[in-house]
């Protein structure tokens, strides 16, 4: 998490299209997780495992183009919601506390992200694009990077869409998108932490390591990102008291 906060205060949010960014990111999230999951392994792999190479493209395009997809991923909400914010409801949630804001954030974002997620699984073109991130047989810290690049700009604009239009301050979206990107990182890790009973209230590397299993019972299950219990009420929840998966990829 620090390397990612880190990387940001060194070179800027503000920034675009930019490389060393890209090298930054890479030597502090390397730094932080390769001795992580050499300590504390999930599964026994290299660091440079199969496909590696492929992930370190994924990140590369993910990173260097960064501010591109944000932009496309959220102007068109700030076009057409624009208005949201004269309204007294979104006054009065930017008015909030920015710990509260951002609690809220979790909430919504999650319910957003939830529903398109789960679309993405549901519908056989989107599905052809999301199955880009599910062909990874090995999880680590580097394999969340692998996204289509519309798989991208779909979710992220689904989902700020509703932030904006409820109004919350700028500055907890920022908090909001650099926590995001955090959990991003660290549900893929290759570590055999358990959590015990928060696994239960938020999700961990266990919980989303069933929603990349190739077994059967695990296929389409764990759509939430951040919150369990959204699964639990929709009937898509899958964490058996087993320890981890048997294999990854596409059943």
């Amino acid at each position: 998490m620090a390397a990612l906060l880190l990387g940001a205060a060194i070179l800027g949010l503000g920034s675009s299209l930019r490389f060393d960014w890209f090298l930054v990111d890479l030597l502090l999230l390397s730094l932080v997780y390769v001795p992580l999951e050499r300590l504390f392994p999930r599964v026994a792999q290299p660091v440079f495992r199969h496909a590696f190479a492929t992930d370190l493209a994924y990140f590369f395009v993910n990173h260097v183009l960064v501010h591109v997809i944000l932009v496309l991923a959220v102007l068109p909400a700030t076009t057409l919601l624009g208005w949201a914010h004269s309204v007294p409801l979104a006054r009065a949630v930017a008015s909030q506390p920015l710990f509260l804001q951002v609690a809220e954030i979790i909430v919504v974002a999650d319910l957003s992200q939830y529903a398109i997620h789960r679309l993405f699984h549901a519908v056989p073109f989107l599905w052809r694009m999301h199955a880009v991130h599910h062909s990874s047989k090995q999880l680590d810290w580097l394999a969340g990077s692998r996204l289509h690049l519309v798989d991208v700009i779909v979710v992220r604009a689904a989902t700020f869409a509703p932030l904006f239009a409820l109004g919350f301050s700028d500055t907890s979206l920022r908090v909001y998108a650099v926590f995001v990107a955090l959990v991003g990182v660290f549900l893929h890790a290759n570590v055999r932490f358990r959590f015990g009973a928060l696994e239960k209230i938020v999700a961990t590397p266990r919980y989303h390591a069933f929603h990349h299993a190739a077994e059967a019972e695990a296929v389409d299950k764990n759509f939430a990102f951040h919150l369990p219990i959204i699964d639990r009420i929709f009937g898509t929840q899958y964490l058996p008291e087993r320890a981890w998966p048997e294999r990854y990829g596409i059943a």
